[in-house]
């Protein structure tokens, strides 16, 4: 492709010469002959500070946002906010045959994609995903490292879901990929916001930071689906133009509202009342999910889609794995994961669990290093006063100690009379409590969900929770 091409609609400060780009990449260890070389400054490195090496290497060129005195060197004013564009034109623009549906919000997103897209499958459409746990391209299954991946990433699974006939993508929209750029450029057909709590300060620093990041989804979508139960649902879509859309379970002026609510071990039942009443069976369990298939419910049907084909899809779902998901175990008590990390999704999940339990509640958790610490003892206390008894372990500790993380977790702990134990190595923890388990218990782990791996001080590990509780029960 010629570089006139992949900086089409690109506003360029300098004259430059045209030549064949072969790759685009923001990494300099991916650039080899014919790159295109777009230099960010990051918080530990900046890409301007090899662009003459990159240009040794082979790129085709270099693009900066300021002049380095450089032969084949792109000035724009800020490079970060043209790499998505750029992306999207050397992938020939293919999320243009695609309609966008975006999930935004602090909990809740992963389960409402996934439901999302079942629906539009159930009525004949093809449907590509991304999000947290995978990504999919109709029924294949790509690896996902981040919930929105970057730009280069994007715009390539874009392609192949063009490619692949998709009609639509539903993708998590994460804060740190608004506040970066990534989906720049990108037109969503529809919205949603689940709720806003807690998390991720250590990236956007204040509150308002958090906020307006997941405010730039619905400044570029057509219909904006919000939660109105939620303090900040209305508060997310003020004085935009898009049409608003809102749902809700405990307010009757929404437009689609979840009344009767019944909880139950397999699931949620409740009546759907918008312009129609229809009864909604949900079989993932928990309040949560009242509000995650509501969502869903409200997307489906703003986009045409008749209630009755959305009430029979929901009710064939399969659940997502990591999300509520009750592991296998043939004994008397119930083993169940689930990837609540934040203040926020720790308590909705063990209350829901209260909802349903017929003995004790016994939460298993930890908290991530390097990451926001005033979460730590906000968990604790919130699992010492909904658990009948906490086992406070590690998460991914990352560069931190994990002792130290789980001071901080029990600093929030005091005062609760609630019993816990502590077991550092979270194997171990899972052993303690099934050894310990009663009848009837409902054990929670909680933090790492989908996750495969535990990203320790000396390095990253194989870690899944399922193969560990197999393991565990053929001692």
């Amino acid at each position: 492709m010629k570089l006139s091409e992949v900086l089409r609609g690109i506003e360029v400060l300098n004259s430059y010469d045209d030549a064949q780009v072969l790759d685009v990449a923001q990494d300099s260890r991916l650039v080899k002959d014919g790159t295109l070389f777009v230099c960010i400054k990051g918080n530990t490195f900046d890409g301007h500070d090899v662009a003459g090496e990159m240009l040794q290497k082979g790129a085709a060129a270099v693009v900066v946002e300021r002049d380095l005195g450089l032969d084949k060197q792109i000035i724009v004013s800020d490079t970060r906010s043209v790499f998505s564009p750029i992306c999207a034109n050397f992938f020939g623009n293919p999320a243009e045959k695609l309609k966008l549906i975006g999930l935004t919000g602090t909990n809740g997103k992963t389960t409402t994609t996934f439901l999302i897209k079942q629906i539009l499958e159930n009525v004949g459409k093809k449907v590509g995903l991304i999000g947290t746990v995978q990504n999919m391209v109709g029924d294949e299954i790509y690896p996902a490292k981040y919930t929105t991946p970057d730009p280069y990433e994007l715009q390539k699974l874009f392609r192949l879901m063009a490619d692949a006939g998709c009609e639509y993508c539903v993708m998590e929209v994460s804060s740190q990929a608004l506040a970066q750029g990534r989906v720049k450029g990108l037109h969503f057909l529809a919205g949603a916001f689940t709720n806003l709590t807690q998390d991720h300060l250590d990236y956007h620093k204040t509150w308002e930071n958090y906020f307006n990041a997941k405010r730039i989804l619905f400044e570029n979508c057509d219909i904006a689906v919000t939660n109105a139960d939620d303090a900040n649902g209305l508060k997310i879509v003020d004085g935009l133009p898009c049409k608003v859309v809102t749902y809700a379970v405990n307010t009757n002026s929404a437009d689609f509202c979840a009344k009767n609510v019944r909880f139950k071990a397999d699931g949620v039942e409740y009546e759907l009342v918008s312009d129609f009443i229809g009864r909604l069976s949900c079989p993932i369990p928990g309040r949560f999910s009242v509000y995650n298939s509501l969502c869903a419910s409200t997307v489906a049907v703003s986009l045409g889609i008749d209630y009755r084909d959305v009430l029979g899809a929901i009710g064939k779902s399969n659940g997502v794995k990591g999300r509520i998901e009750v592991v296998p175990t043939n004994t008397d008590y119930t083993v169940i994961i689930d990837y609540a990390h934040s203040p926020d999704g720790l308590e909705n999940i063990i209350s829901s669990l209260r909802e349903i339990a017929k003995g004790r509640v016994v939460t298993l958790f930890g908290c991530g290093g390097d990451r926001d610490r005033t979460k730590r003892p906000k968990m604790g206390k919130i699992a010492a006063e909904l658990s009948d008894f906490c086992v406070v372990t590690s998460d991914n500790p990352r560069s931190e100690n994990p002792t130290a993380i789980i001071e901080d977790i029990l600093e929030g702990m005091k005062g609760v009379s609630t019993p816990y134990t502590v077991v550092e190595s979270r194997r171990d923890a899972i052993k303690w409590a099934m050894d310990h388990a009663q009848k009837d218990d409902i054990i929670l782990l909680a933090g790492k969900g989908h996750e495969t791996y535990q990203i320790l001080p000396t390095g990253t590990i194989h870690f899944d929770e399922r193969e560990v509780i197999a393991e565990i029960l053929g001692e």
